[in-house]
C-alpha cells in the first residue's frame, strides 16, 4: 500500500511540474519570431500571468531570454531590410509588428504602492524596440505612397509624405514623456531611458534633418528643467544641440 502510495505521489508531482512548465510556452528554439510567435507571446505575457506571478524579465536568468527574445529588433528588420521582398509586403509586415508592438507596451507598465515602475528596464526595452520599429515602418509607408504615385513629386504627394513624418515624430514624443515619470524609475533605467534619446532620436534626426523639430526642442527644454538626472539632462542638450546643427546647416 506504501508503494502505491508512493507511486501515485511521484505521478502527481511529475503531472503538476509538467502543467507549471508547460503553462507559458514561448518559441525559444526559433532564430527570429514571426507575427505568429509575437501574437501568442504577446496575448500570453498580457493576460496568461496570475496578479502575483513573476513576469519574464531581465533580473531572472531562466527567463531574460524571453525578453531578449521579444524585443530582438532583428526579428522585424530581417523582413524589413530584405529589399527582395516586394515593398508593398514589407509595409504590410511592419504595419502588424507596428499592432502587436502597441500591445506590447501594456506587458510592463505596472507600478508598485511608491509609485515605481516594476519592470522599467523591460518596459524600456519594448520602447525602443517600437522607436526602431517605426523607423522602418514609415519610411517604407513613405516610400509606397511615392511608389504608387502617378507624380511622386506632386505636392499631394509631398503633403502627404510630410503628414507621415509629422506623425512619427510626434509618436517620439511620447516617449520623451517618460522623463515627467522620472521618479518611477530605478537608477539603471534612468540610464537606459537617456540611452533612448540619444541613439533613436538621433537616428530619427539624420533620416529627416529638414523636418520641423521645434515641438521636441521646446519640449526638451522645458524637460531639462524639470529633470533631476544628470544623464538624462545631457541627452536632452544634446537632442537639442543635434536640432539646432540640423537647422544651421538647412539655413546655409
Amino acid at each position: 500500500m506504501t508503494k502505491i502510495r508512493l507511486t501515485l505521489l511521484v505521478i502527481i508531482c511529475i503531472t503538476l511540474t509538467n502543467c507549471k512548465t508547460e503553462k507559458h510556452e514561448f518559441p525559444l528554439d526559433k532564430r527570429y519570431w514571426d507575427l505568429n510567435d509575437y501574437d501568442k507571446v504577446v496575448l500570453d505575457l498580457n493576460f496568461g500571468y496570475e496578479a502575483d506571478e513573476k513576469l519574464p524579465n531581465f533580473n531572472d536568468p531562466q527567463t531574460r531570454i524571453i525578453v531578449e527574445k521579444l524585443t530582438d529588433q532583428q526579428n522585424f528588420n530581417i523582413v524589413l531590410d530584405d529589399n527582395e521582398l516586394g515593398l508593398k509586403h514589407r509595409n504590410e509586415v511592419a504595419e502588424k509588428f507596428f499592432s502587436e508592438w502597441k500591445d506590447m507596451n501594456d506587458i510592463y507598465d505596472a507600478l508598485d504602492r511608491k509609485d515605481q515602475y516594476l519592470y522599467d528596464m523591460e518596459m524600456l526595452a519594448v520602447w525602443h524596440f517600437g522607436l526602431g520599429l517605426q523607423q522602418k515602418y514609415f519610411k517604407l509607408g513613405n516610400s509606397q505612397i511615392k511608389e504608387s504615385a502617378d507624380d511622386p513629386n506632386s505636392s499631394r504627394v509631398k503633403n502627404n509624405v510630410s503628414s507621415n513624418v509629422r506623425t512619427l515624430i510626434a509618436n517620439y514624443l511620447i516617449y520623451l514623456d517618460e522623463v515627467n515619470n522620472e521618479k518611477a524609475f530605478s537608477e539603471e533605467g534612468k540610464t537606459k531611458l537617456a540611452e533612448g534619446i540619444n541613439k533613436y532620436f538621433s537616428e530619427l534626426i539624420e533620416l529627416y534633418p529638414t523636418a520641423n523639430y521645434s515641438k521636441m526642442k521646446n519640449k526638451a527644454k522645458l524637460l531639462i528643467k524639470k529633470s533631476k538626472s544628470d544623464e538624462v539632462k545631457s541627452s536632452l542638450i544634446k537632442l537639442i544641440e543635434l536640432i539646432d546643427s540640423k537647422k544651421e546647416t538647412e539655413n546655409k
